[in-house]
């Protein structure tokens, strides 16, 4: 595979054009070599490191997390915990967020059902939110 402009990178990975930057400027990506004319030139590494943040950002891993997993990613002869641990974290996150969620869910489902109609003046779901 031949280098690539910053459009078909980002075309080929779904990402923006100034989603790729940002990354750059994060330092989860390296800044790429240039061509004569000054535009990025990507290699495939660089195609499969983006595919790797675009697809941890979509699971909901932090750029901190990120960053964390693609140090550990070039240390091959490592022990893979460090990279359990960081996965363990991230799902205990994670079942927090479910839990808060269900929770969230059960407190809107109340205050739909208790509405049993009328003005806004009797209306029992603004009343449940409404501060003390």
């Amino acid at each position: 595979m031949k280098a690539l402009t910053i459009g078909k990178l980002a075309k080929a990975t779904g990402a923006t054009v100034e989603t790729i930057r940002y990354y750059e400027r994060a330092g989860l990506i390296a800044s790429p070599a240039r061509t004569e004319g000054n535009y990025r030139s990507y290699l495939p590494d660089d195609l499969h490191r983006l595919r790797f943040i675009r697809r941890t950002r979509e699971l909901g891993f932090s750029l901190d997390e990120i960053r964390a997993l693609l140090d550990l990613s070039g240390q091959k002869d490592r022990d893979c915990g460090s990279v359990d641990e960081i996965a363990a974290r991230h799902l205990a996150e994670v079942d927090r967020k479910i839990a808060d969620l269900m929770a969230l869910r059960r407190e809107l489902s109340g205050a739909i059902s208790s509405c049993s109609g009328g003005t806004m003046a009797e209306c029992r779901i603004l009343e449940v939110f409404a501060p003390d």
